[in-house]
């Protein structure tokens, strides 16, 4: 799972932002062909060290690391990715090797994210776990996806010979990305790391609503429409009693608060009032 600190946390939070607006109202297929393609930018960068040190240079200036990654991907990447990627090494990393995990964090959120406009989040990130039970099962299988010995392409195939009339569309894209940017990793480590990315998705996409009532089912669907369209992605609603609250509600996605409870005004008032 990602360890990030420093710059690179903070460009991480930047970045993932940038990929909001990138996936926002757009369908799921257009999702999953950003996701593909950061996946092929992952890929590059980890078979060039020299790709990682320039693109990560804090000696070299944005000019100079949007031409580079224009001259190595523009040809094979959407307009919408290549824009993404440029953005992404404009910013400062604290460690060479943590742009790497942040790009596969962010083609996974793209992935769960063409899973949430179906509506199968919730299945795909039942199905990486149940993934994750079925490699402690099947020591077979799981020296198989372990070997160096064999190309990811080739694992690839093998996980949608076996899981692709079992698991979601979404699940088997991820499980065969997931074994072509193994590298050094353990099938168990790199899944953890996938798990993470669909989680951290799944919390942005799902709105906790803190109310002093419960909310009948037409303000519920009011609500989840509402934010939908402030998303741009279906939101799933989740309410929480809270008996402190005075009126209104608080909205929270993941680590982003929307205020509206009186309590809060009252709160903000006595403030403006001491000043």
């Amino acid at each position: 799972m990602l360890n990030l600190g420093g710059n690179s946390r903070q460009s991480l939070s930047a970045i993932r932002v940038v990929l909001d607006g990138k996936l926002k109202g757009v369908s799921s297929a257009e999702c999953t062909v950003v996701s593909a393609e950061l996946f092929n930018v992952l890929l590059a960068l980890q078979s060039s060290g020299a790709l990682r040190r320039a693109v990560t240079d804090p000696a070299r200036d944005h000019e100079a690391k949007t031409a580079l990654v224009t001259d190595v991907f523009g040809s094979s990447l959407s307009k919408s990715t290549l824009d993404l990627v440029v953005q992404l090494v404009a910013l400062r990393w604290s460690r060479t090797s943590d742009i790497v995990h942040a790009i596969e964090q962010l083609a996974v959120e793209a992935e769960a994210t063409a899973a949430n406009t179906e509506d199968q989040l919730d299945q795909v990130e039942e199905e990486l776990f149940a993934f994750s039970k079925v490699l402690v099962a099947n020591n077979d299988l799981r020296q198989v996806l372990n070997s160096s010995l064999d190309s990811g392409d080739h694992k690839a195939e093998l996980i949608k010979t076996i899981f692709g009339g079992k698991y979601k569309p979404s699940s088997v894209r991820l499980l065969e990305q997931l074994v072509r940017v193994l590298q050094r990793r353990s099938i168990e480590l790199a899944l953890l790391a996938f798990i993470h990315g669909v989680t951290a998705r799944h919390s942005r996409l799902r709105a906790v609503v803190r109310s002093r009532v419960e909310l009948t089912t037409a303000q519920r669907e009011k609500l989840a429409s509402t934010l939908t369209k402030q998303m741009g992605q279906p939101v799933h609603v989740s309410v929480e009693i809270d008996a402190s609250v005075i009126g209104g509600i608080e909205v929270r996605f993941d680590d982003e608060v929307i205020d509206g409870t009186i309590s809060n005004r009252l709160a903000e008032a006595g403030r403006a009032l001491a000043v």
